[in-house]
């Protein structure tokens, strides 16, 4: 969806995924990374914002609902008084140690210093209950607050700048999604890729490959096929995020459309060393670019739960998914040519994913959004 809003005083237009929530889309297309994320349930309250001058969580706030919104992370908060106060206070009654609550506890602070300037210990500490801290025992933070209120009236009588208050964007995921897109794979739908691969040979030759599972998960380094009962496979993946190495073991259905050149896989596994599940579906078209030259479209949905379930934001995973999918082109393309492909499980070493994911960052940045 295409949506204008302001953020931090700049107006911003961007193309969003419907399910894509506020907290990663400053994180991840605006690079703003001071709103933390903890539980994703708007629980913890790290990830609190000001959405029209109120609190808001916003890992549970639907970015492409904030049309017309005015929204300030903690980024844009830099030069308010109110919050100069409580960083000093802060600092000086150690009201933070390991600081990951710490934005969302300045500005949940912040609105408790504006709204409520009589308020005692414990209407503070029935104030901050939506924001958990698990260092400080929450003390400071309560002395912190005390203080500002207690010795900066200035602050505590300053005029609350008017915001006109707005109203979430209605949309129906029929209406978000153009239907072209409707029936690639719609479930699960945490979250999304979209890869395409350049084979120089016919479109007659790939094709009779992709209907070849074998030979595909051949090209994957660290598949291996173990059973295949007619449209159903069975099989494991070994993938590796520098120290992190992960086997995950599970099943998946195929289907084939000759005609339209188009398929279809679901499937399911689990890492049994560390309880991870991923759930996934891809939808994947051959399109034939000349008398030697084709590519494969594959959109991918997927749902990772578990410990490495860490490591799936859309970054690195869009990084792991391009060095994958590259991968897989090179090796399809040299064993058609009855070349020797890559094999052993696909490895990423952590400083060059670092820079990549940065690089991709940057590209996203200039491509999806524009900032005045």
């Amino acid at each position: 969806m295409s949506v204008t809003l302001t953020v931090n005083d700049r107006a911003v237009d961007a193309n969003v995924a419907p399910r894509t929530h506020l907290a990663d889309f400053l994180r991840e297309d605006l690079l703003l990374t001071g709103t933390h994320i903890g539980c994703e349930h708007g629980v913890c309250g790290a990830c609190t914002v000001l959405l029209d001058g109120e609190p808001v969580r916003s890992c549970i706030t639907f970015a492409a609902t904030c049309g017309g919104r005015n929204v300030q992370s903690i980024e844009g908060l830099e030069n308010d008084p109110v919050i100069a106060a409580l960083r000093s206070a802060f600092t000086a009654e150690h009201a933070l140690q390991c600081g990951y609550c710490t934005p969302g506890m300045l500005v949940t602070a912040r609105d408790i210093v504006l709204r409520l300037p009589d308020a005692d210990e414990d209407r503070i500490r029935l104030e901050l209950a939506g924001n958990l801290c698990r260092c400080t025992g929450y003390n400071g933070i309560v002395r912190a607050i005390r203080y500002v209120l207690d010795n900066r009236p200035d602050v505590v009588s300053a005029p609350l700048r008017e915001i006109r208050r707005g109203t979430f964007t209605q949309f129906s995921l029929d209406q978000a999604v153009p239907a072209a897109s409707v029936a690639v794979a719609t479930k699960p739908t945490d979250d999304g890729l979209h890869e395409e691969l350049q084979i120089a040979l016919p479109a007659a030759t790939v094709w009779e490959a992709l209907r070849d599972p074998q030979l595909i998960a051949s090209c994957l380094p660290g598949a291996r096929i173990v059973l295949q009962d007619g449209d159903t496979i069975h099989g494991e993946m070994i993938a590796s995020l520098g120290p992190i190495q992960a086997r995950f073991k599970g099943e998946a259905t195929l289907s084939y459309d000759d005609d339209a050149r188009t398929g279809r896989v679901a499937g399911s596994g689990r890492d049994n060393g560390s309880g991870t599940r991923l759930q996934a579906e891809a939808a994947f078209a051959l399109i034939e670019k000349g008398p030697e030259a084709s590519t494969i479209v594959i959109d991918v949905t997927y749902a990772l739960k578990g410990p490495l379930a860490q490591f799936s934001r859309g970054p690195i995973v869009r990084v792991f998914a391009a060095e994958l999918a590259s991968m897989v082109g090179r090796n399809l393309e040299a064993r058609l040519r009855g070349e020797e492909a890559s094999a052993g499980p696909m490895t990423m070493k952590a400083g060059g994913l670092v820079s990549r994911v940065a690089l991709r960052w940057l590209r996203d940045l200039l491509s999806r959004f524009h900032v005045r």
